[in-house]
């Protein structure tokens, strides 16, 4: 196979989406906290979309338990997960431009982090650090937008999965029950669902097709 070249990447995307869609996507920033199993599929449905710029953040590195959800392989165990999503990321599209900070997000960091980037995806498996980020950016940046997860654990029907807008800035897909503190795995299809959701409700307000029913 011929070596693919970036106008190859362009003529595609602008004739599956047409030009005007091809150059918003291309000029957007996103931000992703968090590059398990959520993290990691909004990465790859933005980056497939044509998002031209993605921030990732994550402190963790690939493990064997990963590889039931997450988008990673074996030859990736012991890589950090910003490192091995880079990777995968630019094997899609090398002309993607990828940033990445390895790093615990706290509450101290979390605006420094992210607080340029007017989309930020909270992907973390955690409750708590779920709150925290949401929390900081919505009262510390007045500007940003946030599309979060909760309930997507277990194998119940994914179409109990669902997108709301939770209040100005802030969207959350999931079935809001059915997550990790209610002793549910996680697997799979649901959450592979759930990022789908995420990355859909990023795309709809990258191009300002927001449904404010």
């Amino acid at each position: 196979m011929d070596s693919l070249t970036k106008k190859e990447i362009e003529t595609m995307l602008i004739k599956r989406h047409t030009k005007s869609v091809y150059e918003k996507l291309q000029r957007a920033k996103v931000a992703i906290a968090g590059l398990g199993g959520l993290g990691s599929h909004i990465a790859m449905a933005l980056v497939r979309a044509g998002v031209g710029h993605l921030y990732l953040v994550d402190f963790d590195k690939v493990d064997v338990s990963n590889l039931n959800r997450q988008y990673y392989r074996a030859c990736h165990i012991g890589t950090y997960k910003t490192e091995a999503l880079k990777e995968e990321l630019k094997e899609i599209n090398p002309w993607v431009d990828i940033q990445t900070t390895c790093t615990h997000v706290t509450e101290q960091n979390a605006v420094n982090l992210f607080g340029e980037y007017p989309i930020v995806c909270e992907a973390f498996d955690c409750p708590e650090a779920k709150a925290m980020l949401i929390n900081t950016l919505l009262l510390q940046v007045p500007s940003i937008q946030i599309v979060g997860a909760s309930g997507m654990a277990g194998y119940k029907d994914a179409n109990l999965i669902q997108t709301q807008k939770v209040m100005n800035r802030f969207y959350l897909c999931g079935d809001q029950k059915n997550g990790i503190e209610t002793g549910d795995c996680l697997m799979a299809p649901r959450v592979m669902v759930c990022a789908g959701h995420q990355a859909n409700k990023v795309l709809q307000l990258l191009l300002q097709e927001e449904n404010n029913e």
